[in-house]
């Protein structure tokens, strides 16, 4: 009898791998007499000294703890096997499936390998890119000065009126089961921000400062919770308060008051400027963008179905979304997700193939930078990045930007007014 584990890859693509495991008998004879010695070493069974349980006694009471020892150990062991042999490397995940494991013979399962695709990319170059830098427009700025001026406005009281869009009230909310309602909790919000259900909003315009209203409302086909979609309920409503927006004058006061600027034109000026500058990078990521889409399409880059999986699953969580919105999430993010699997990939073989991660040294550097535009030490920028564990995000800006300049000195870029 062989005394062999048997690995034999029957599934292979851009992103995975499928193994068929098949462990011996005799083998899994060994793992379990193994397992039973370490057992019985530490059972503690009545009528028994430590360490002095028979195996069989043994085998009998811990047998499901026994089946599991003996699958995690040959597991282990087929796993270290199967990365030699078949020189698995970027390993993302594997997964047991198919398992076969009977009282006797042998022990038969599937490794299912997540692996992360090595590309090789046959064209980086001679693509022609389109820059654009928007202009910047009066109402860009106006709209920022406007944004300024509510950050210092005063909230001033409203007497003897209904609320309008734009104000901010505070109100109490309480279900109704009948005649009888429930806790009440109250809310502050400004009406017209969308922070509530817009026929909630309603029902609260039609209320003076003080009164209370029973009503009904139903929610929107549309809301992001399904469960509640189309559904009634009613409501206990009081209005507490009511007050209006109060907009400092747009002046030189306002301009030393919001930041060092001597007048209003100083502080307008470095709006514009501001403005320009987010223009300038907005132009140059959609150059990058075009430029990730000729690369992606020329080279015939895919992106592995268990690498998209994962993307939309890190979404999911950045985004707080449960699991009964998942399968919906994972239809509207599937294309964003395979978008930036496709992206990483790309820049990732680049990097490799032409040795531009970033160093210590690109590290280092860029953490001085950072200290110095905070006015603070090497030391504390990296001891506060260590502890939010962003300087991997660091290291891998670096790495992209030094791929992008080398990717784009090899393209022509044309620039539009």
């Amino acid at each position: 009898m062989s005394n062999d584990i048997t690995i034999e890859k029957t599934h292979e693509d851009t992103g995975s791998k499928a193994l068929a495991v098949k462990v011996p008998e005799d083998l899994v004879r060994r793992a379990e007499d193994r397992a039973v010695r370490r057992m019985a070493r530490q059972a503690k069974l009545p009528g028994f000294r430590k360490g002095k349980v028979p195996l069989d006694v043994v085998r009998h009471r811990y047998g499901d703890a026994l089946r599991q020892t003996v699958l995690e150990e040959v597991v282990r062991d087929s796993w270290d096997q199967a990365v030699d042999r078949e020189s698995l490397e970027d390993v993302i995940d594997r997964s047991v499936r198919n398992l076969k494991y009977e009282h006797e013979g042998p022990i038969e399962f599937e490794f299912l390998v997540e692996v992360k695709p090595r590309l090789t990319l046959e064209r980086t170059g001679g693509f022609t890119l389109t820059r654009t830098v928007e202009p910047v427009t009066r109402e860009q700025v106006d709209e920022q000065l406007h944004n300024l001026r509510e950050q210092k406005a005063t909230w001033l009281p409203v007497e003897g009126e209904q609320p309008a869009p734009g104000n901010m009230v505070r109100v109490e909310v309480a279900p109704l089961e009948g005649d009888s309602a429930g806790e009440a909790k109250p809310y502050s919000l400004v009406l017209g921000e969308g922070k509530a259900l817009p026929e909630l909003e309603e029902k609260i315009m039609e209320l003076l400062p003080g009164e209370t209203r029973d009503t009904e409302i139903r929610f929107p086909d549309d809301h992001p919770d399904e469960s509640r979609r189309g559904e009634s309920r009613k409501l206990r409503i009081t209005l507490h308060e009511v007050k209006r927006q109060e907009l400092p004058p747009l002046d030189d006061d306002l301009a030393r008051e919001v930041g060092d600027f001597d007048d209003l034109e100083a502080l307008t000026e470095a709006i514009r400027k501001d403005l320009e500058a987010a223009a300038v990078r907005e132009a140059d990521s959609r150059v990058r963008d075009q430029l990730i889409t000729e690369l992606v399409s020329a080279n015939g880059v895919e992106a592995p179905a268990g690498m998209v999986t994962r993307a939309v699953a890190a979404y999911g969580q950045a985004y707080g979304i449960d699991r009964e919105r998942m399968e919906q999430f994972y239809q509207e993010f599937r294309p964003i997700a395979e978008s930036r699997v496709k992206r990483d990939l790309v820049l990732e073989a680049v990097a490799v193939a032409e040795q531009l991660k970033a160093t210590e040294e690109d590290i280092d550097r860029r953490i001085a930078e950072i200290a110095a535009a905070r006015d603070t030490t090497v030391n504390e920028v990296y001891a506060t990045l260590e502890k939010s564990k962003r300087l991997p995000e660091i290291e891998q800006a670096l790495t992209e930007e030094k791929v992008f300049a080398h990717l784009l000195e090899q393209s022509t870029i044309a620039e539009e007014a």
